[in-house]
């Protein structure tokens, strides 16, 4: 009736393609060769050859995008125009357009012209949240990058000051949060959405990112029992659920969400996490395997397969795994710093140190990072940087107050301690471990510690009874074992002999200031301490 009016060929187009019938609505706009001439009609066409994966065709179809008559923005599309129109009055078709390349280009791996055209779909409609969210979730961008893109975009010129004020908050709450420790602030301009999900998945965020497990799991609890597939949300609850051992309520999560979302990868990121966890490597590798054939870009599922390989001392494929997630996920740093944490404990510290220095380049300001930093300066003997890494590490962790520090942040200050006993600052070691004490009440290690400070201070007593302590949590601890040894037997030697007896200061002492013996007993301890306390194994996943 219409005599192929353009508006009805496209709407005909428009319901074949959300039908499924991609090759059907292809064929009626090619066949009247009105994606030569109008842009819309060229975006349907190369979206329709995109679901089919016909990336290069799409490709070649929007190659000459930018040729066509330039479409008017943001047009109410309620109205119909006219039947006899020339042309389709569809909203932000170029920035779309620019999306929509973006797709191809990270579909056939160049991502370096993926992210080229994300940042061009935003700039031409900084609404386009969704360029905004794979820029960021698929880590194609550094913070720095992050940030300078946002302060780059013209909100200004394309809505109200309110409005503007609202999305520049949003977009920046979106950001990477690992990078370094900061303040848990919710921003004025957010406060009228403090109860929408996003933003309080947001928070919970940064709060994974401190080390506040059991913060982070009552927020991702709250949202999802508001909405049980809170697609960001789902990640962060699956990796709060591994680090608090909730195995039960992870297998449960797991086999739910492939009963209902078979297709989807984080549903089987889920259940390799739960066999990670409860210690079924095989099983874990497996499940984690599908996750990222379903979606190759899933950067958790490569982490955790890393990690199920880590935890089993298979450097090698570890190490392959980090190195394929440091090619999908360029502006991450975990992968490079895992890389280098497997370098360590392969005994090559000086790869290990490159390693953490690319890490350290791109988040510089990640207390983790420069803990590794200050590790491998400590193996090298070069006791003064390694003192200067784990202050800087400190440096960032005081802005979140001393109540914010979980048990996550203890082996910083045992090491420091470490550090500065090495450097005769035997005061200062006792401070570090007291304060690391506190993290952890439990750790026979920092009980050992300050015995040998106080053992180097000639306070035999005091070394004593940390000793023991140390005994008392772990029997088998050699380094307590053979240290109370030592200190009793100096002790005994120190002893005034008992009135009536013979003088027995001719007896042979330990001299303190021959500690070579104490030292060559000590190299257990530093190097054991190091050991134990690097987060090899308690590093959080990616999200």
């Amino acid at each position: 009736m219409s005599k192929d009016a353009l508006a009805d060929v496209y709407m005909h187009a428009q319901a074949l393609y959300l039908t499924k019938q991609y090759h059907r609505a292809a064929h009626v706009l090619e066949s009247r060769d009105l994606h030569k001439s109008e842009a819309a009609c060229k975006f349907l066409v190369a979206k329709c050859h995109v679901e089919v994966r016909e990336y290069q065709e799409a490709l070649d179809i929007l190659e000459g995008a930018d040729q066509i008559w330039k479409t008017p923005i943001r047009v109410n599309f309620t109205k119909p125009p006219s039947v006899n129109t020339s042309h389709l009055q569809v909203s932000n078709v170029h920035s779309s357009i620019s999306l929509l390349k973006g797709k191809i280009f990270e579909a056939l791996e160049n991502r370096v012209q993926a992210t080229e055209h994300y940042r061009e779909a935003l700039k031409q409609d900084v609404y386009c949240y969704e360029a905004f969210d794979l820029l960021v979730k698929h880590q194609m961008l550094s913070c720095e990058e992050e940030r300078q893109l946002i302060d780059s975009l013209p909100f200004t010129s394309q809505c109200s000051d309110d409005e503007a004020a609202i999305l520049r908050a949003v977009y920046m709450s979106i950001l990477k949060k690992y990078d370094k420790p900061s303040p848990i602030v919710t921003p004025d301009a957010l406060v009228p959405l403090k109860q929408n999900l996003d933003i309080i998945t947001s928070q919970a965020e940064r709060y994974y990112y401190h080390s506040d497990f059991r913060s982070t799991y009552n927020i991702t609890n709250r949202v999802l029992q508001t909405d049980p597939f809170h697609s960001t949300c789902l990640p962060l609850h699956i990796a709060t659920l591994v680090e608090l051992q909730k195995s039960n309520e992870l297998f449960y999560l797991g086999h739910r969400l492939v009963d209902l979302y078979p297709n989807k990868a984080v549903a089987w990121f889920a259940v390799g996490c739960y066999y990670y966890l409860v210690g079924k490597q095989d099983a874990a590798r497996r499940f984690l395997s599908k996750a990222t054939s379903l979606d190759h870009l899933y950067g958790p599922a490569w982490l955790a397969f890393g990690h199920s390989f880590a935890i089993q001392g298979e450097h090698d494929q570890a190490m392959a795994a980090y190195f394929t997630a440091s090619q999908l996920m360029k502006g991450c740093h975990l992968p490079v710093l895992y890389v280098g944490l497997e370098q360590g404990l392969t005994n090559n510290p000086q790869l290990a140190e490159k390693f953490f220095n690319q890490a350290l380049s791109i988040a510089p300001s990640d207390p983790f990072v420069l803990h590794e930093m200050g590790v491998v300066a400590y193996q090298t003997n070069n006791w003064v940087d390694a003192e200067k890494y784990f202050l800087e590490a400190i440096m960032e962790l005081q802005g979140l107050g001393e109540g914010a520090l979980s048990e996550k942040w203890e082996p910083i200050l045992n090491n420091l301690g470490h550090v500065c006993r090495k450097l005769g600052k035997y005061d200062e070691a006792l401070g570090y471990h007291q304060r690391a004490l506190v993290l952890s009440p439990q750790n026979p290690s920092t009980f050992a510690s300050i015995g040998f400070v106080y053992c180097l201070q000639a306070d035999f007593n005091t070394a004593i009874d940390y000793f023991h302590k140390a005994l008392g949590l772990r029997r088998d601890d050699t380094f307590s074992v053979t240290m109370l040894t030592h200190v009793i037997e100096q002790s005994i030697c120190d002893m005034p002999a008992c009135e009536g007896e013979e003088d027995l200061a001719d007896l042979p002492t330990l001299s303190l200031k021959d500690t070579s013996t104490l030292s060559q007993t000590s190299m257990k301890l530093d190097q054991s301490s190091i050991n134990e306390t690097s987060p090899d194994t308690e590093m959080e996943m990616d999200l």
